[in-house]
């Protein structure tokens, strides 16, 4: 038992294998697995409130941060009777079928959608809200429906799941940008720094956790953006 405990508690790590000028002590570009790839790749199809509650975690600081404490902080007295400040606060994802990365938290069950229709036969109208009134006899429609996914879903999962095969490794800059590795890419990119001498480069290995990937992030939100 105490193993079980203390492996689960144990932070996720992603390695990531960075390329780097000694001479200007510059990282020129990481070489990323494709773990790595998909959990920046999943970021653009989170809702907007999940991004900022991983980042506000990972000390976010910001206007986007401020309206999501303005939120947090506002009294449900304010809210319309319909609404709850957890549907903005903590958003669901849609299930569709790829597996959530390696270094989001899968702690809120966000993942599991529920449907419901009217209970009457013959009414075939669908909502996400139990509360809402059917539009043909304006009965609740509270009757759960079990949401199934595609062949597509099954597929992605024998593939290793996420969005991106893992057949190669790949490569991210400081920007975001990201490219399959090759030896063509790496020596266009090394050209690109102006990169003379290859005895010059280093390699350096370095695993982060969720922090400091929200960190990272963090960074180059405020750099480019």
């Amino acid at each position: 038992m105490a193993d079980s405990s203390s492996s689960s508690s144990t932070p996720i790590e992603v390695s990531l294998k960075l390329l780097i000028d000694v001479k200007s002590k510059k990282v020129l570009f990481a070489e990323a697995s494709k773990e790595f790839v998909d959990f920046l790749f999943h970021i653009l199809s989170l809702p907007i409130g999940t991004v900022i509650k991983l980042l506000r975690k990972n000390s976010m600081v910001g206007s986007l941060g401020n309206l999501y404490d303005s939120i947090e902080n506002l009294s449900n007295t304010y809210m319309q009777p319909n609404q709850s400040k957890d549907a903005v606060l903590n958003p669901r994802i849609a299930n569709y079928g790829a597996h959530v990365p390696l270094l989001l938290p899968d702690d809120d069950g966000s993942l599991d959608r529920k449907l419901y229709m009217c209970p009457t036969s013959g009414h075939v109208n669908i909502t996400d809200d139990p509360t809402a009134k059917c539009p043909q006899c304006k009965g609740q429609m509270n009757f759960l429906v079990t949401f199934v996914a595609g062949n597509g879903g099954a597929k992605v999962a024998g593939e290793g799941g996420g969005f991106v095969k893992g057949v190669v490794t790949y490569m991210v800059m400081d920007d975001l940008v990201v490219k399959p590795m090759s030896t063509i890419s790496s020596i266009t990119m090394l050209n690109k720094f102006n990169v003379k001498e290859v005895g010059g480069l280093e390699e350096k290995v370095v695993s982060l956790e969720m922090k400091e990937v929200c960190l990272w992030l963090i960074y180059i939100l405020k750099k480019y953006i």
